[in-house]
Protein backbone atom coordinates (compact mmCIF):
# COMPACT_ATOMS: atom_id res chain seq x y z
CA UNK A 1 0.00 0.00 0.00
CA UNK A 2 1.37 3.41 -0.97
CA UNK A 3 1.84 5.56 2.19
CA UNK A 4 1.03 8.66 0.11
CA UNK A 5 -2.30 7.30 -1.11
CA UNK A 6 -3.51 6.15 -4.49
CA UNK A 7 -1.87 7.39 -7.65
CA UNK A 8 -2.96 7.81 -11.25
CA UNK A 9 -0.69 7.31 -14.28
CA UNK A 10 -1.39 10.42 -16.36
CA UNK A 11 -0.43 12.19 -19.57
CA UNK A 12 -1.58 15.12 -21.66
CA UNK A 13 -2.19 14.31 -25.29
CA UNK A 14 -3.71 15.15 -28.63
CA UNK A 15 -6.64 12.81 -29.20
CA UNK A 16 -7.59 12.07 -32.81
CA UNK A 17 -11.05 12.40 -34.30
CA UNK A 18 -12.69 9.19 -35.50
CA UNK A 19 -11.66 10.05 -39.07
CA UNK A 20 -8.03 10.67 -38.07
CA UNK A 21 -8.02 7.49 -35.98
CA UNK A 22 -9.13 5.52 -39.08
CA UNK A 23 -6.35 7.15 -41.14
CA UNK A 24 -3.75 6.29 -38.50
CA UNK A 25 -5.05 2.74 -38.25
CA UNK A 26 -4.78 2.32 -42.03
CA UNK A 27 -1.17 3.56 -41.88
CA UNK A 28 -0.38 1.11 -39.10
CA UNK A 29 -2.11 -1.77 -40.90
CA UNK A 30 0.12 -1.17 -43.96
CA UNK A 31 3.33 -1.92 -42.02
CA UNK A 32 4.99 -5.33 -42.14
CA UNK A 33 4.96 -6.43 -38.48
CA UNK A 34 7.13 -9.08 -36.82
CA UNK A 35 5.35 -11.68 -34.69
CA UNK A 36 6.76 -10.03 -31.55
CA UNK A 37 5.08 -6.66 -32.21
CA UNK A 38 2.65 -5.43 -29.59
CA UNK A 39 0.52 -3.08 -31.68
CA UNK A 40 -1.32 -0.12 -30.22
CA UNK A 41 -5.07 -0.66 -30.29
CA UNK A 42 -6.81 1.85 -32.57
CA UNK A 43 -8.66 3.48 -29.65
CA UNK A 44 -5.29 4.16 -28.00
CA UNK A 45 -3.64 6.04 -30.88
CA UNK A 46 -2.66 9.56 -29.81
CA UNK A 47 0.19 12.07 -29.59
CA UNK A 48 1.59 12.69 -26.12
CA UNK A 49 2.19 16.30 -25.14
CA UNK A 50 3.56 15.57 -21.66
CA UNK A 51 3.88 12.27 -19.82
CA UNK A 52 3.22 12.93 -16.13
CA UNK A 53 3.75 9.44 -14.76
CA UNK A 54 2.34 8.46 -11.38
CA UNK A 55 0.54 11.43 -9.81
CA UNK A 56 -1.19 11.43 -6.41
CA UNK A 57 -4.95 11.15 -6.97
CA UNK A 58 -5.37 14.05 -4.55
CA UNK A 59 -3.48 16.28 -7.01
CA UNK A 60 -5.94 15.67 -9.86
CA UNK A 61 -8.29 18.60 -9.05
CA UNK A 62 -5.31 21.02 -9.02
CA UNK A 63 -4.17 19.72 -12.41
CA UNK A 64 -7.65 19.97 -13.86
CA UNK A 65 -7.86 23.61 -12.76
CA UNK A 66 -4.43 24.67 -14.02
CA UNK A 67 -3.85 22.94 -17.34
CA UNK A 68 -6.33 24.76 -19.58
CA UNK A 69 -4.16 26.61 -22.13
CA UNK A 70 -5.81 28.23 -25.13
CA UNK A 71 -4.24 27.60 -28.53
CA UNK A 72 -5.42 27.72 -32.11
CA UNK A 73 -4.45 24.18 -33.05
CA UNK A 74 -2.25 23.35 -36.01
CA UNK A 75 -1.69 21.08 -38.94
CA UNK A 76 0.85 18.44 -38.06
CA UNK A 77 2.46 16.49 -40.87
CA UNK A 78 3.36 12.99 -39.69
CA UNK A 79 5.84 12.01 -42.37
CA UNK A 80 8.59 9.95 -40.73
CA UNK A 81 7.80 6.26 -40.12
CA UNK A 82 10.54 4.86 -37.93
CA UNK A 83 11.45 2.09 -35.53
CA UNK A 84 13.22 3.67 -32.59
CA UNK A 85 15.76 1.89 -30.38
CA UNK A 86 14.02 -0.63 -28.18
CA UNK A 87 11.62 -1.59 -30.97
CA UNK A 88 9.16 1.29 -30.72
CA UNK A 89 7.46 1.78 -34.10
CA UNK A 90 6.25 5.35 -34.62
CA UNK A 91 4.98 7.82 -37.16
CA UNK A 92 6.78 11.05 -36.33
CA UNK A 93 6.60 14.63 -37.54
CA UNK A 94 9.82 15.85 -39.15
CA UNK A 95 8.82 19.49 -38.49
CA UNK A 96 7.03 20.69 -35.36
CA UNK A 97 4.70 23.68 -35.85
CA UNK A 98 5.58 26.68 -33.69
CA UNK A 99 2.09 26.76 -32.15
CA UNK A 100 2.50 23.14 -30.97
CA UNK A 101 5.91 23.94 -29.47
CA UNK A 102 4.34 26.93 -27.69
CA UNK A 103 1.52 24.77 -26.28
CA UNK A 104 4.05 22.16 -25.12
CA UNK A 105 6.11 24.87 -23.39
CA UNK A 106 3.08 26.53 -21.74
CA UNK A 107 1.82 23.23 -20.42
CA UNK A 108 5.31 22.41 -19.16
CA UNK A 109 5.41 25.68 -17.20
CA UNK A 110 2.04 24.93 -15.63
CA UNK A 111 3.07 21.40 -14.71
CA UNK A 112 6.23 22.67 -13.02
CA UNK A 113 4.12 25.27 -11.16
CA UNK A 114 1.97 22.46 -9.76
CA UNK A 115 5.10 20.69 -8.50
CA UNK A 116 5.46 18.05 -11.21
CA UNK A 117 8.68 17.31 -13.04
CA UNK A 118 8.71 17.36 -16.84
CA UNK A 119 10.95 15.68 -19.38
CA UNK A 120 13.81 17.85 -20.57
CA UNK A 121 14.59 16.16 -23.87
CA UNK A 122 13.50 17.69 -27.16
CA UNK A 123 9.79 17.33 -27.90
CA UNK A 124 9.19 14.86 -30.75
CA UNK A 125 5.48 14.54 -31.57
CA UNK A 126 4.67 11.05 -32.79
CA UNK A 127 2.05 8.33 -32.79
CA UNK A 128 3.23 5.01 -31.40
CA UNK A 129 2.05 2.16 -33.61
CA UNK A 130 3.70 -0.71 -31.72
CA UNK A 131 6.19 -1.79 -29.10
CA UNK A 132 8.51 -4.81 -29.28
CA UNK A 133 8.56 -4.17 -33.03
CA UNK A 134 12.25 -4.53 -33.91
CA UNK A 135 12.33 -5.46 -37.58
CA UNK A 136 9.00 -3.83 -38.45
CA UNK A 137 8.95 -2.20 -41.87
CA UNK A 138 6.72 0.65 -43.01
CA UNK A 139 5.41 0.56 -46.58
CA UNK A 140 7.80 2.16 -49.08
CA UNK A 141 5.00 4.26 -50.58
CA UNK A 142 3.40 5.53 -47.36
CA UNK A 143 1.83 8.95 -47.81
CA UNK A 144 2.30 11.49 -45.01
CA UNK A 145 -0.61 11.92 -42.61
CA UNK A 146 -1.94 15.47 -42.20
CA UNK A 147 -3.46 15.84 -38.73
CA UNK A 148 -5.53 19.00 -38.25
CA UNK A 149 -5.40 18.97 -34.48
CA UNK A 150 -8.16 21.39 -33.61
CA UNK A 151 -7.65 23.45 -30.48
CA UNK A 152 -8.24 20.77 -27.87
CA UNK A 153 -6.12 18.28 -25.97
CA UNK A 154 -6.90 15.78 -23.23
CA UNK A 155 -5.78 14.83 -19.72
CA UNK A 156 -5.69 11.02 -19.85
CA UNK A 157 -5.27 8.21 -17.36
CA UNK A 158 -3.22 5.23 -18.52
CA UNK A 159 -4.76 2.09 -17.05
CA UNK A 160 -2.58 -0.48 -15.31
CA UNK A 161 -1.35 -3.48 -17.23
CA UNK A 162 -1.74 -1.90 -20.66
CA UNK A 163 -5.54 -2.06 -20.47
CA UNK A 164 -5.94 1.20 -22.35
CA UNK A 165 -6.63 4.83 -21.64
CA UNK A 166 -9.40 6.83 -20.01
CA UNK A 167 -9.73 10.50 -21.04
CA UNK A 168 -10.43 12.46 -17.84
CA UNK A 169 -10.79 16.02 -19.13
CA UNK A 170 -10.89 17.84 -22.46
CA UNK A 171 -8.89 21.07 -22.39
CA UNK A 172 -7.93 23.93 -24.68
Amino acid sequence: MDPHGPTLRLFLGLWPSDEMRATLRAQSDAWNWPASARRTRPEGLHITLHFLGEVAATQLPLLQQNLDVRWEGCELLLDQPQVWPGGIAVLEASQVPQSLLALHASLGERLVATGLAIETRRYRPHVTFARKATGARPPADAAPVRWHTGSGYVLVQSLAGGRGYTPLQCLG
